[in-house]
């Protein structure tokens, strides 16, 4: 049951992370008949710590208050994709998942939980800005870039900032149920659950590879994303055999003629749905999907959300 629940500090956290779990788990909200939680902020660095936002935050608490929580909580902190973290620290989140405890980081906290080896094996959650260097830094543990938290129990990662008021309600409703979270969820003025993941804010636009081969190709392509096209009559453009042109294009791309498309179509369709009043079957036809309909499937597929619910997130309720 969960009953009592540690944050866990190191120099540098970021307080918005840290308010997070704090606002899950260390208000006292009884007379709304939620539960109350055992709730301590603890540090792994000494009584007073510096926030990367100035101020400083001060606990009695040290280390030895993690051996008797439910949940750890890992906030985000300062160069945490960097940094080295306390050996104690690390040696006390392995003996509380051994013991049956759940640990749960938000944003770049996840760091400090493979630097822990808690994430060998397992999939993990993390800000879309972070994803590249924690996969390369800790190859045995696989990312999940696109989603907003990972619940692979008794660890559970979120990703970047408000992510982790997801994880926290999903970790809520796990164990005491939809009402309570759902009430919860209320109280905190969000939604009790998001559709889509993160894929919809991460700004990915196409690498600017040298393409020395295709380059005037592209060029064509991204002002016709209109028009239907063959790899043949691309390659035709391009003076090459199909076959080659198709190698090529992979090797100064690193994608499929049919891919790199799909993917500035996606982008053009993101761009209009944000700063334009365009009717979905417009939008479908200047980004070269031809229906709505066909639109909607890719848009869902490559970002994780529908086209009505992205306009609605980035314009605001007026573009509903």
């Amino acid at each position: 049951m969960l009953k009592n629940v540690a944050a866990v500090l190191l120099d540098g956290v970021h307080p918005f992370e840290l308010g997070v779990v704090c606002e899950v788990f260390g208000m006292d909200r009884s007379d709304d008949g939620l539960p109350v939680y055992d709730f301590a902020v603890v540090s792994a660095e000494g009584p007073g710590l510096a926030t990367h936002c100035g101020f400083t935050v001060s606990t009695p608490h040290g280390l030895e208050r993690l051996e008797e929580a439910d949940l750890i909580a890992v906030p985000a902190g300062e160069a945490f994709s960097v940094r080295e973290f306390p050996p104690e620290l690390l040696a006390a989140l392995r003996r509380a998942v051994d013991r049956g405890t759940r640990v749960l980081s938000v944003c770049s906290g996840v760091f400090v939980l493979a630097a822990a080896g808690l994430l060998d094996g397992r999939r993990c959650a993390v800000h879309w800005h972070h994803a590249e260097q924690l996969a390369r830094r800790y190859p045995r543990l696989q990312v999940e870039p696109d989603v907003l938290y990972v619940d692979e129990d008794p660890v559970i990662t979120s990703a970047g900032t408000a992510a982790g008021i997801d994880a926290c309600l999903h970790l809520v409703r796990k164990e005491q149920g939809p009402e309570v979270a759902n009430k919860l969820a209320r109280r905190m003025v969000v939604p009790p659950h998001r559709d889509g993941g993160q894929a919809q804010f991460i700004e990915r636009p196409l690498p600017k590879a040298p393409a020395d081969t295709v380059g005037e190709v592209l060029a064509w392509m991204e002002t016709h994303l209109d028009q239907e096209v063959t790899v043949e009559q691309l390659a035709a453009r391009a003076h090459m055999a199909p076959r080659t042109f198709a190698r090529r294009f992979r090797q100064e791309t690193g994608t499929t003629p049919y891919r790199w498309l799909l993917r500035q179509r996606v982008l053009l369709a993101q761009e209009l749905l944000e700063g334009t009043d365009e009717t979905m079957d417009a939008i479908a036809w200047r980004t070269g999907f031809g229906t709505a309909a066909a639109l909607r499937h890719q848009f869902l597929r490559a970002l994780g959300t529908t086209p009505n619910a992205y306009r609605r997130a980035f314009r605001g309720p007026r573009a509903a």
